[in-house]
């Protein structure tokens, strides 16, 4: 089986998670940022991995999403909300939606807001609703999340 794990990711944290998941992946595989990605069509497996920009997946990967039209796709993402926010719900379904393959398995966990940005989204007069979550999201990605990430890639493999 040929894999590949293509990733966007804007401050290293869904890097961290598509490092995991690349690990997890049985021989036969590459990784990407998302800018480098290859034409998914020649791959039988294939994870991708976003963070999120006004609760969507970030705009390159949501391309990268759309051009999913056979194989097996594995979805991951970090962001400031909590794992099982509806925030972060929304996200998923809306990537799911651009896949016209089969999604077999998704991931995500929350991952540190860049500091300088949390105090600029904190200032707006309406803050997101995932800014309630961003405190709690310090340090992560961590060794916990990374050992979720490959236990859900490998479910999703066995499945």
């Amino acid at each position: 089986m040929k894999s590949v794990v293509v990733y966007s990711s804007q401050s290293g944290n869904t890097k961290k998670v598509a490092d995991a998941v690349f690990e997890a992946l049985p021989p036969e595989k590459e990784i990407f940022p998302v800018e480098e990605a290859p034409d998914p069509e020649g791959y039988d497996f294939v994870a991708v991995g976003f963070w999120l920009k006004g609760g969507d997946p970030d705009p390159k990967a949501a391309e990268f999403l759309k051009k999913l039209k056979k194989g097996k796709v594995f979805l991951f993402a970090t962001h400031g909300a909590a794992a099982d926010s509806d925030h972060a719900r929304k996200a998923m379904d809306t990537a799911k939606s651009f896949v016209q393959a089969e999604v077999v398995g998704t991931f995500q966990c929350q991952g540190e807001v860049n500091a300088a940005l949390l105090e600029k989204v904190k200032a707006r007069p309406n803050p997101p609703v995932w800014i309630a979550d961003a405190d709690d999201a310090v340090g992560h990605p961590d060794e916990k999340d990374m050992a979720a990430a490959k236990e859900a890639v490998r479910k999703a493999l066995s499945g």
